[in-house]
Parts: structure tokens; sequence; C-alpha cells
């Protein structure tokens, strides 16, 4: 019995040896009621009853001697449950916190934008997927995930672009917000067209270049899309030529076969007619690769292959959890609060 308490008595120690106070400062507020009550003149009796002096002197006429502290000269002192409420609420101020065991944490240092087209042609079920065929957005979402589920320790973004292109999720080690982002993501949401070069200059905008080198070191792009430059404010090229002097590399990829489309396809879907040069032309530029994907499987051999390319070693740092315990000296003081009302409520109702 002794053993099992001193385990218990032990366990505690080490708990409360993982608390900390987010606010110390918060402690020299404590004195600050008997400063008031030693310093500041009382109030004159004929104030109205309803001020605090009125009501503590209410409250020492209700409770018994054993709950009051008297000083030992004439004036009384402050009730003793008063303290204990101010002493919890200085508690709950200091906000402590409980830190939970370390978790590690791998941090590569690579930063990956993701660009996905959501044009109009993404809807053209020639990909194989689980045994059914599925239109290429879904294949897409499929491999990418997964893609990204191998990418621990990156900072991972997402940019979708049809007619326009947008900033779907900023570059996050949240994976899983992320594929979340992918999976939520539509055809024809950004336009049924493709703005290729407007991905390119928005992944620029939202990468952080070295601050000692002004270039992206540790930065790539992989470019999903299934046609050509048909919108947009930026032409690709000129985009990868700036892409290039900030050291940007890109990763091109044409997904879908290229196959000869009737206007009223061209009308109902978007032009998806891909423009294989100058995806070649842009990977080139950057020193990056280009990729043909004619179906799922090659899109899923393309992303594994890009992730050994582009496979760094990996730190790993250590950050705690922690739970945060104000609410815990709170509580209690507003129950407290509560149990005292309530015990001079029933005391003036029974005197009735």
């Amino acid at each position: 019995m002794d053993w099992n308490i001193g385990l218990w008595i032990n366990h505690w120690i080490a708990l409360l040896s993982d608390v900390e106070f987010l606010w110390p400062w918060a402690i020299a507020l404590l004195p600050l009621p008997w400063l008031i009550h030693r310093f500041v003149k009382p109030a004159k009796k004929e104030q109205s009853p309803l001020l605090a002096p009125q009501i503590i002197q209410r409250l020492e006429q209700q409770l018994p001697p054993s709950l009051l502290t008297q000083n030992q000269n004439k004036t009384k002192g402050i009730p003793l449950w008063l303290i204990l409420l101010w002493c919890l609420l200085i508690l709950a101020a200091t906000r402590p916190v409980l830190f939970i065991s370390p978790n590690p944490f791998e941090v590569s240092g690579k930063e990956m934008m993701l660009a996905v087209d959501l044009s109009g042609s993404m809807k053209k079920e020639d990909m194989y997927l689980g045994g059914y065929d599925v239109d290429r957005l879904t294949a897409v979402k499929a491999v990418v995930s997964t893609f990204i589920e191998q990418r621990q320790g990156d900072r991972i973004g997402l940019i979708v672009f049809g007619t326009q292109a947008f900033l779907q999720s900023p570059l996050t080690y949240d994976l899983h917000t992320v594929k979340t982002l992918l999976n939520e993501t539509a055809i024809g949401m950004a336009g049924n067209n493709t703005a290729i070069g407007d991905a390119i200059g928005l992944t620029l905008k939202h990468l952080k270049p070295n601050p000692k080198t002004g270039k992206y070191d540790n930065a790539v792009l992989i470019l999903l899309t299934d046609g050509s430059n048909t919108a947009g404010q930026v032409e690709p090229l000129q985009a990868a030529e700036k892409a290039k002097e900030l050291g940007l590399k890109i990763y091109t990829i044409a997904v879908g076969r290229v196959t000869h489309r009737t206007g009223l396809d061209l009308f109902l879907a978007g032009r998806s007619d891909i423009d294989v040069e100058s995806l070649k032309r842009i990977a080139k530029l950057t020193n990056g690769q280009f990729f043909q994907a004619n179906d799922t499987q090659q899109l899923s051999e393309i992303y594994q292959y890009i992730n050994q390319l582009e496979s760094t070693e990996h730190e790993v740092f250590n950050y705690r959890n922690r739970s945060e315990l104000y609410e815990w000296p709170l509580g209690l003081a507003f129950l407290i609060s509560l149990f005292m009302a309530w015990r001079i409520l029933n005391k003036e109702g029974g005197g009735k």
C-alpha cells in the first residue's frame, strides 16, 4: 500500500514538473486586494447598499467565524473565501500549461508547389482507376494524394488553374490539409480554359527566396495539365524565363492522350490539345523534366520518379504538445462563487 502511494506521489511530482506558466508576471497582481484593503480609505456609511463594501459586510455577517480571518486591529480582514477566489483567478491568469512528451518532426527544407489543371477538358474519362474508367481529375487526385503523403517534412502548396490561377493552399507542413483541399477541387471551378503562364507566375509570387542568394534554392514546381495555354496574362515561356532567373525548377506533366477533337468537343469541354513542345521547353529551361502520362499507371510512376529525384535529407526536430490548464482554477473559482451566492441567498430566505 505504501509502495503504491509512493508511486502515486512520484507520478504527480513528475507531472507537475512538466507544468509551465506562460504569463508568470500575473502573479504580481496577487497582493492587489490586500493593498487596496490596507491603504484605500473605507467608503462612507451613507453610500448605496448595493456597493461592494456593503456586500462584503453582509457576507461577513452571514458566514461563520471559521471562514473569516480577522485583523488584530480594529478593522476586519478580507474573508478567506475571497482570498481563495482571488488566488484561483491569479493562477488562471498565469496561463499554466502542461507539456506532453515531445514528438519527433522531420523537416527537409524543400518547398514544393503543385499546380493542377481544372479546365473543362479534365472531365474526359480516359483514365483507369480501381477497375473503372474515371475522368482525368479523379485519377490525378488519387495519384497526387499518394505523392503528398510521401513528402513528410516538406512544405507543400497547391495552385489550381483554368481560365485563371488560384492559390488553393499556401506552403505548409500540414500535408493532410493540402490533401483535403486537393480533393475539394472540381472541374471548371477556375474556368474552362488553361492559364499555364499565370500558374507559374502565381507560384513565383508565393514562394520565398533564400535571403542570402535571392533565389529559390530548394523550391520545385510540378505543373500538370492536359492542354495548351489558352488564357491568362502571362505567357508560359516568359514565366519560365523568370523562374529560371530565380532558380525555380519546374517539372511539367502532360496528362491524357493526344487525340483529334471535333469543334463540338472543344466547345463543351474547352480546348485540350496538349502543347507538348511548350511543356518540354519550360522544363528544359528551368532544369526540370517533361513527362507524358497516357494512363493512371504512368501518372503514378511519374510522381514516384519525381519523389525519388527530389529526395532530401531530413533534419529531426522535437516539438511538445501542450494542454492549457487555466480552465481548472477558473472553473473552481466559478463553483466557489456559485456556492457562496447560494449559501447567502439560502440564509436570507430562511431568515424571513
